[in-house]
């Protein structure tokens, strides 16, 4: 295989009147999926040239699907733009895609329109109604490798500005029958989506379901904060599979979901994006006591996980949970700072990945791709591309992997990789602040921020939440005198993080 269509046009030939696809408007199968790409890529390939960025703005469901497809069949690739997002945030992604076309529906086309006033905005209602072409888009496939780009998804930068990873058809096609073998999904399952398209956990909901023919569900947003509801959805529906970040499966069982009713079809749970907390993985394991726990770890930057670890119901973890074994295709290591390997227990290192699960770079940013994606230190002989995760990791006695932190100031938080530089950059650049350091409480999973200047904290934090999302957002905001600086002149964050832990006790 070299392309990802080959994916769905084999679930169209073995199950082709099958529910592929059920959202909140309908249901499609996977002939229907398959037509509707079709259509909307003879739309978008009279508009667009090969490689070309395609921004989807389109709330997660079938028609963003077709669209996606639709841009690959053109030769494209597909960018997913959540229009929950601020506005500001929004702009940011799409001028460092400088794309000629958006494609939005009739719901988000203001949104699409006050965004890409000067562009082409197309309709995904329109594109799923073309006539397609079927001799052209062969023509578009005939000239297309496995190594070309199927999609990008932007993550949180240090600049200020949000980096996209672009990951490339061959990685996706090395990555997900790994990923189907390990985890045991079939074409009997019911894939319940939590992750919003925008987010790496979504690319292996929607290409488990492309290879093995599961049906995907794709979970309203809405119920995230409507734990009975979300319960009720996932029995009626008969989910299966729940491939979900630790903050959502933390939020269900923090608001007591799990008391209020079983989703005992449940045979699967993969969880990932920051550490599990013991307490709410024993409840969600007491709750499915014959369902299978998989705790797996891995950036975007390496296509969703480079390891993975089956959870030993009899195990008491009392050191945490380890990261696990590397997937197939995927070399995983640990580097100290002099560019050694490491590989005596208990010495911490950073993680490393290499393999056909990395990413093609970061879009139109030849210099932040350039200092992640490195050549291997200890290989001189020939190129041996690695990812530099910015994640330290030991091994213990028995050669396991487990994580231990960040080396410098990106976090975990709700499931999504942040620069906490950004949240600052962010809040200075605002009316009335002059300096802001942002920390994060590990131990109970918060964002706090500081500030100097005379903008009023109610104001400030009004201003911040239209210029980041939610997920970016800080617990708190505190206007300060005077910010605590280390002797080296920078902000003391230690002394910020105790003052937050103090006044949240």
């Amino acid at each position: 295989m070299n392309n990802i269509l080959e994916f769905l046009e084999a679930a169209a030939v073995r199950l082709p009147d099958k529910t592929a696809v059920i959202d909140e408007t309908g249901t499609c199968c996977w002939r229907q999926l398959l037509q509707s790409s079709q259509s909307a890529g003879t739309a978008l390939a009279a508009r667009v040239p090969p490689r070309t960025p395609v921004p989807v703005l389109i709330e997660k469901g079938r028609h963003a699907l077709s669209v996606f497809f639709g841009a690959v069949q053109a030769g494209c690739f597909y960018v997913p733009l959540n229009p929950a997002l601020p506005e500001a945030r929004l702009r940011q992604v799409l001028d460092v895609l400088d794309a000629p076309v958006i494609v939005t529906d009739r719901t988000n086309q203001p949104l699409a329109a006050r965004l890409f006033p000067a562009s082409d905005v197309m309709l995904a209602e329109e594109l799923i109604r073309t006539p397609s072409n079927l001799t052209a888009l062969a023509r578009i496939r005939a000239g297309m490798a496995d190594t070309d780009p199927l999609y990008c998804l932007f993550t949180s930068g240090s600049t200020g500005t949000p980096k996209g990873v672009v990951i490339s058809h061959r990685s996706v096609l090395s990555f997900i029958p790994a990923f189907v073998r390990l985890s045991g999904i079939g074409a009997d399952d019911v894939i319940g989506n939590q992750a919003p398209f925008d987010f790496d956990v979504s690319v292996k909901d929607i290409y488990a379901a492309l290879y093995t023919g599961a049906a995907l569900a794709v979970i309203p947003r809405r119920l995230f904060s409507q734990p009975a509801a979300l319960m009720d959805y996932l029995c009626e529906h008969r989910v299966t599979s729940l491939t979900w970040a630790v903050s959502a499966l933390c939020l269900v069982s923090a608001l007591h979901g799990l008391d209020y009713r079983t989703p005992d079809t449940v045979r699967r749970v993969l969880f990932s994006g920051e550490v599990m907390p013991p307490a709410h993985l024993r409840r969600w394991m007491q709750a499915l006591p014959h369902a299978d726990f998989v705790n797996l770890y891995g950036p975007t930057e390496i296509t969703c996980n480079c390891t993975y670890h089956r959870i030993e119901r009899e195990n008491e973890y009392a050191a945490g949970l380890p990261l696990g074994n590397a997937f197939p295709n995927a070399r995983v290591f640990l580097l100290d700072g002099k560019g050694q390997e490491v590989t005596r227990p208990d010495e911490v290192g950073e993680i490393c990945v290499g393999g056909a699960g990395l990413a093609l770079g970061y879009y139109n940013a030849p210099e932040q791709t350039a200092q992640a994606f490195v050549q291997h230190p200890c290989n001189q002989r020939y190129m041996e591309r690695i990812y530099r995760t910015g994640d330290l990791g030991r091994y213990d006695a028995q050669g396991r992997l487990y994580f231990c932190g960040r080396r410098d100031f990106q976090i975990k938080h709700m499931g999504h990789r942040i620069e906490l530089e950004e949240i600052e950059r962010a809040a200075a650049a605002l009316p009335g602040a002059e300096q802001c350091c942002c920390v994060f409480d590990e131990r109970k999973s918060r964002l706090h921020a500081f500030y100097t200047g005379t903008a009023e904290s109610a104001a400030l934090y009004e201003q911040l939440s239209r210029q980041l999302p939610v997920f970016m957002l800080p617990r708190t905001l505190e206007r300060l005198e005077h910010m605590p600086l280390t002797a080296n002149g920078k902000a003391d964050r230690r002394r910020l993080l105790a003052i937050a832990r103090r006044e949240t006790t």
